[in-house]
């Protein structure tokens, strides 16, 4: 592998191994395979009759990964793909049980890394973001083709951005005189939208405007919830599922399918001793799982992380 490329390191590597609970022999999702670094950890635990089964829908990390995973050991499959299809991939893989699955949600690490992707507010590239780069819909798009209310309403729903109406507006304007190409020319238009004292706060002025427009182009959040609704219906008996988050929408969906799925529903009157038997999931841990002190030094990304783990009983 390039020693040039920037180095990985997986958020809540060990409470996420700790959480999916691993069998040597059983058969695991990556939803999200990245870089490999969750990836190659579960592998490592398996056995030749264990399996593990990679989806991701970016070339690149496609790529790099089967680096990582061949050096390592062949059981393994990588799906090119988006995991919104979750249930129809592993069908064609003859495979509708699992013991595990994990989500490490948002954007990978390279992706930000790597300039050209037009994911960062840290690099001048065309507006991009795409997570599939096969698709045509993409970030231009976003902010050179979407109404004023459009661009407000993304804003505040899925970054919670305070000047969602300034920065709407600033770049409505902006696209009037010619269309906005690049990362840095986005960036200069949410900084001249934000009152002083906004741009001296604490993070980069155009962090919660760059994530929202991602999520849309991706439509992140709608596809994460329909690919856990699947993942927990295809748990085997004391099969996991770990959510990684670093978004609080995210976290949200993940807590109230989890939520569904462990409250009790028993008829009123059922004996206790019958009622158990109506049980089908359980939380593995009844709090949110952050990162420690040490990680946090050690990897600034997992600041915003959060897990959960759910299992199926």
């Amino acid at each position: 592998m390039n020693s040039s490329q920037p180095k990985h390191i997986p958020v809540l590597l060990n409470e996420t191994l700790d959480g999916l609970n691993i069998r040597k022999n059983g058969i695991y999702i990556d939803c999200t395979l990245g870089n490999g670094g969750h990836s190659s950890e579960i592998l490592k635990r398996l056995n030749g009759t264990g399996h593990l089964y990679c989806i991701d829908q970016d070339d690149y990390a496609i790529g790099r990964a089967k680096e990582v995973l061949s050096a390592i050991a062949d059981n393994y499959t990588i799906i090119k793909g988006n995991f919104a299809d979750i249930k129809e991939m592993l069908k064609q893989q003859n495979v509708e049980k699992v013991d595990g699955i994990l989500y490490d949600l948002g954007v990978s690490s390279f992706q930000l890394d790597i300039g050209e992707r037009g994911f960062s507010y840290n690099f001048d590239a065309p507006l991009d973001m795409r997570m599939d780069q096969s698709k045509d819909f993409n970030a231009y798009d976003v902010v050179n083709d979407y109404s004023f209310n459009d661009l407000k309403n993304i804003l505040y729903r899925y970054s919670d951005e305070k000047f969602s109406i300034n920065i709407a507006r600033a770049i409505e304007k902006a696209r009037e005189t010619k269309p906005i190409e690049t990362t840095f020319e986005l960036v200069e238009i949410i900084k001249g939208a934000l009152p002083a004292y906004a741009k001296k706060l604490k993070g980069h002025p155009a962090k919660k405007t760059f994530q929202a427009i991602r999520i849309e182009v991706n439509d992140e959040l709608k596809v994460f919830e329909k690919s856990l609704t699947d993942a927990l219906m295809m748990l085997a008996p004391n099969g996991r599922i770990a959510v990684i988050s670093f978004h609080s929408i995210e976290d949200r969906i993940c807590k109230q399918l989890f939520k569904d799925k462990v409250e009790d529903k028993t008829p009123r009157g059922l004996p206790v001793k019958d009622a158990d038997i109506m049980k089908e999931y359980r939380l593995v841990n009844s709090k949110v799982i952050t990162a420690s002190e040490e990680e946090l030094l050690r990897n600034n990304r997992a600041h915003s992380a959060k897990l959960r783990v759910i299992e199926k009983l």
